[in-house]
């Protein structure tokens, strides 16, 4: 069997719209992700900084991938709630977020992100409520 990070790769390449913002899963743990996409200019606000919809992207990927940590058998995770803080502006190469969960039900996880610039300055920060899709139980 593939181990989690190949398996998170290679779901991740069926989902077009990342494959246009190019993330990338760098590290996975149990219930936490850290992935990270290159700013380019065509992702970028008139300000030059990378804009609010890529970066509120990148963190939605990055806590439901988090929560899929933990449920490894089930057909996804989708986002019920996203609260999204912007702090600073996102410049440089590449913008990363990091995951964690913090507190995971049956159905339902609790998830918090943050989005960073290469030198470590924070550019946002996310929580929110994602939905775990089980697989359907085959019955009589």
């Amino acid at each position: 069997m593939k181990n989690a990070l190949e398996f998170t790769r290679d779901y991740q390449k069926r989902i077009p719209f990342l494959q246009h913002l190019k993330i990338q899963t760098d590290e996975l743990g149990k219930g936490s992700a850290r992935l990270s996409l290159p700013i380019e200019p065509q992702l970028t606000n008139s300000l030059g900084t990378a804009h609010g919809g890529v970066i509120m992207s990148l963190l939605d990927v990055a806590l439901c991938t988090a929560a899929r940590t933990l449920h490894p058998d089930s057909i996804g995770v989708v986002t019920i709630d996203l609260s999204t803080s912007f702090i600073g502006g996102a410049s440089g190469a590449r913008l990363v977020a990091e995951a964690r969960v913090l507190k995971d039900g049956r159905s339902m996880s609790f998830v918090e992100a943050e989005a960073k610039n290469e030198d470590g300055s924070l550019v946002a920060k996310a929580i929110a409520t994602v939905r775990v899709r089980l697989k359907e139980k085959g019955g009589a």
